[in-house]
This record gives structure tokens, C-alpha cells and sequence, in this order.
């Protein structure tokens, strides 16, 4: 079964790409599909078009359209947060700076579950 990651992240480098201190105020997502294994099977990136960038609703509302099974963030919102977990999408937390070493981390089942959303834009 694939598993699709979603990172907020500050340019257009794909693995490489840095993370964004908080996911409703970044201007890219990293899309990662991860085999069986735990090997990236795609990525792409794509804009955020939510309200904090000239688009229409809320970031959170826009990234389900994606399917996502993970996210991965230093930190959202508490809207953000609940709207993923009533989903049924894991939230987990960032400890590392760019996709492809928190895809790593995420693969040695080293990151933990973000419980708390936060109040204020910028993280880390």
C-alpha cells in the first residue's frame, strides 16, 4: 500500500526543498508517494492556493484534496489539526530540515505525533 506525504516547504526543490516554519503560511507542499518499502515512488510540488495566498478557503481544506495519509510540520494550526485528524490523516512533527530527511525519519519511525496546534505563524 502507498503512502502519500505531505510537507509545507519554502521553494520548488522536490526532496531537496527546505520545510516552511508553519504549514497554513507556506507557499509550497512537497507531495511524496511512498511504496511498499518505504521508497519514494513520486513527489511533485504544488502551490498553496489557500486564502493566505490570494487563493480561497482554508490550506487544511485544500491539502485533503490531495488524499494524504501523513502530513509532516513543525507546527499548524489548532483548526488545521483537528480538521487532519478528523480525517483520519496523521500529523506528525518535523525534526529535520529538508523532505527527504524527514521522509528518512519517517521511515525509522522517528517522528512523533503533533497532539497541539499552535496559536501564533512562525515555528521552529
Amino acid at each position: 500500500m502507498e503512502m502519500r506525504i505531505v510537507v509545507p516547504v519554502v521553494d520548488e526543490s522536490g526532496l531537496n526543498a527546505h520545510l516552511s516554519d508553519h504549514f497554513g503560511r507556506t507557499p509550497y507542499f512537497a507531495v511524496v508517494d511512498l511504496d511498499e518499502k518505504g521508497g519514494v515512488s513520486n513527489s511533485k510540488t504544488v502551490s498553496n492556493v489557500g486564502e493566505h495566498f490570494g487563493g480561497r478557503g482554508h490550506t487544511h481544506d485544500r491539502i485533503l484534496e490531495l488524499n494524504p495519509n501523513v502530513i509532516i510540520v513543525y507546527g499548524m494550526g489548532p483548526r488545521g489539526l483537528s480538521t487532519f485528524q478528523n480525517a483520519g490523516v496523521a500529523v506528525l512533527r518535523a525534526n529535520a530540515n529538508t523532505v527527504k530527511d524527514v521522509i528518512a525519519s519517517y521511515n525509522e519511525d522517528r517522528l512523533e505525533e503533533l497532539t497541539e496546534g499552535c496559536q501564533h505563524a512562525h515555528h521552529q
